[in-house]
């Protein structure tokens, strides 16, 4: 099931929903190629159980979206049409990096494993549901913008009051991004509740996303199974 970009993405969200990290409200995607996405319907993650569910999602320029669609839909299109190189978006409700929200702006990398979401990730500071065209536009320029390391936008985004994003190459590493935000975060609020977090270095950062893609596929592993 899972050579297929359909089978792929039903795997991510069986093992998105196994993890706790989302609730009724997530949602994934994957890119078919540069003007179509496949994206889940709006329903519960674990219900899914046949790609013939899955909705097809139009990269151009539309005005609204396709029937059946999940309206945050307008979130994933904006961030595949902003990186042309994006394979893959994961949508869920990670607990800690909503409480994180609500006390900072970004998360710093702490720990090595947290470098794999960027030098920092960002908060989107609007509450509101990213149900239109504009407030996606302007969340994925926000992803775009904060920087990863060495001119690249980050890989994680945290909506405050709202949730998180995680991007990468394929559905599995996207849900282990969204696990390694989680843990990311839990670190940062017990640093925080004990003096002043230190951030890791540049260097540091560097070293570490060097090793993104075996590291990412190993705790994909880990969730799928």
């Amino acid at each position: 099931m899972t050579d297929s970009p359909g089978g792929s993405l039903l795997a991510a969200a069986r093992a998105l929903s196994g993890s706790g990290l989302v609730d009724a409200f997530g949602h994934l995607s994957v890119r078919l190629g540069p003007e179509l996405v496949l994206i889940t319907p709006p329903r519960p993650l674990s219900r899914l159980e046949d790609e013939a569910e899955l909705l097809d999602l139009p990269l151009g320029e539309i005005d609204a979206l396709p029937a059946g669609a999940p309206k945050e839909a307008w979130a994933h299109w904006a961030l595949y049409r902003s990186d042309p190189e994006l394979g893959a978006v994961c949508r869920a409700q990670p607990p800690a990096p909503l409480a994180l929200a609500a006390v900072a702006a970004e998360l710093p990398a702490l720990h090595g494993q947290g470098a794999l979401l960027g030098a920092a990730v960002p908060v989107f500071d609007d509450a509101r549901l990213v149900r239109e065209r504009g407030r996606a536009e302007a969340l994925a320029a926000l992803l775009a913008e904060h920087p990863q390391s060495a001119g690249h936008g980050a890989r994680a985004l945290i909506m405050r009051g709202n949730g998180a994003l995680t991007v990468a190459e394929t559905p599995g590493r996207a849900v282990a991004r969204m696990a390694l935000l989680e843990r990311s975060a839990h670190l940062y609020l017990a640093a925080a509740a004990a003096g002043d977090p230190r951030p890791l270095r540049p260097e540091e950062i560097e070293f570490w996303q060097a090793t993104g893609g075996e590291l990412l596929d190993r705790l994909w592993a880990h969730l799928r199974d």
